[in-house]
């Protein structure tokens, strides 16, 4: 068959075969890509065409066939879908933000609580855990034995929990940010 004889072939039928794939598929506009596919098929299988007696038929019937086939693609193409992995989320900025104020607040909340320790369990938690000095230098620093650094410490970091939570507590239930001396001198 030749481009002629086809063409002629599509301009007979592509109506009916449109009007075919709009009832099957109820899309228009998937209609129309099941047209071009059945004429591209049709195009593919032109040698088979001289036996025919029915050209609105053989084109109708491979229609019906690539409606099959492409509800088969989309079937799997949507199982396939359901085996991945579900994509990582993409992280909310807001929630850093979030992260900063509240790391913020509650790093003004300890530096609160820090002043209201005595002078002694200051001096200990500062040198050990800022400074990063074993027990026996700050043994050495503060001119006391290590089993009171490590009593003192123990206190400090207890006291300063409890103080820091509270201060927190306080802080939101009154709808201000914590305050501190460093914090009010602009060292946070």
């Amino acid at each position: 068959m030749d481009q002629q004889l086809f063409a002629e072939l599509y301009d007979a039928h592509a109506h009916a075969v449109y009007a075919h794939a709009v009832r099957m598929t109820s899309d228009c506009a998937g209609a129309d890509d099941i047209v071009s596919l059945t004429f591209l098929e049709a195009w593919r299988l032109r040698g088979k065409l001289d036996g025919v007696t029915s050209h609105r038929a053989w084109l109708l019937g491979i229609a019906t066939n690539v409606i099959r086939n492409t509800r088969r693609a989309a079937r799997r193409h949507r199982e396939a879908l359901t085996r991945l992995p579900l994509p990582d989320a993409v992280p909310d900025p807001a929630d850093r933000v979030v992260s900063r104020i509240t790391d913020t607040a509650e790093a003004a909340a300890a530096l609160a609580a820090l002043d209201q320790l005595r002078r002694a369990d200051r001096e200990v938690l500062v040198l050990s855990v800022w400074s990063g000095l074993s027990h026996g230098e700050v043994a050495k620093a503060c001119g006391v034995g290590e089993s009171t650094v490590r009593s003192r410490l123990s206190r400090a970091r207890s006291r300063l929990r409890k103080l820091t939570t509270a201060n927190l507590a306080a802080d939101q239930a009154a709808g201000r940010a914590p305050t501190s001396r460093t914090a009010r001198e602009g060292h946070l």
